[in-house]
């Protein structure tokens, strides 16, 4: 098993709108990586929801739209500090990328979600797309709102992580 290093590794955020588009940062709080045979057979992630950062913003509305993204119209931090994948299932194919599967737990609503693992040096790096909408964060979504013209915010964002040991 190998543990990451919190402090070094990295969660980079990205959530578009109509016209634009706003990134940030999220703390991986722990997480570990199983291995059998030197290759990856799983792992636990928990992301401190709370540490959430606009970085493309600053002062007043950097506030505002961290406040707005940790409340109970997106995140809800305060009664979901954490947000978890397991690794289910994964493998590597012959490229010598990992194709994993996991459950992701968000809002303490959890899902499956598909994403890959790129080994570059002693990093792991893996680009996940989520759909906001399967975990009940609704606020300006075309999935729920009708009517919400050039006003909506795109279900899916995107999060970057680089973890590293």
């Amino acid at each position: 098993m190998k543990t990451v290093n919190t402090t070094k590794s990295t969660a980079v955020w990205t959530g578009k709108k109509f016209g634009g588009s706003h990134t940030g940062t999220i703390q991986l709080q722990e997480g570990n990586l199983d291995y059998t045979d030197d290759k990856i057979s799983g792992g636990f992630f928990k992301m401190n929801m709370d540490s959430l950062h606009v970085t493309d913003l600053e002062g007043e509305m950097k506030g505002k739209l961290e406040g707005h993204l940790k409340s109970d119209d997106f995140f809800s931090t305060a009664t979901h500090p954490t947000a978890n994948l397991v690794i289910t299932s994964i493998s590597k194919d012959n490229k010598g990328i990992y194709q994993a599967t996991g459950d992701l737990t968000i809002k303490g609503i959890t899902n499956p979600i598909n994403f890959q693992l790129l080994e570059e040096g002693d990093k792991l790096i893996s680009t996940l797309i989520i759909d906001r909408s399967k975990y009940d964060v609704k606020y300006g979504s075309k999935s729920f709102f009708k009517g919400l013209g050039d006003n909506f915010i795109h279900d899916n964002f995107e999060v970057v992580v680089t973890l590293e040991f």
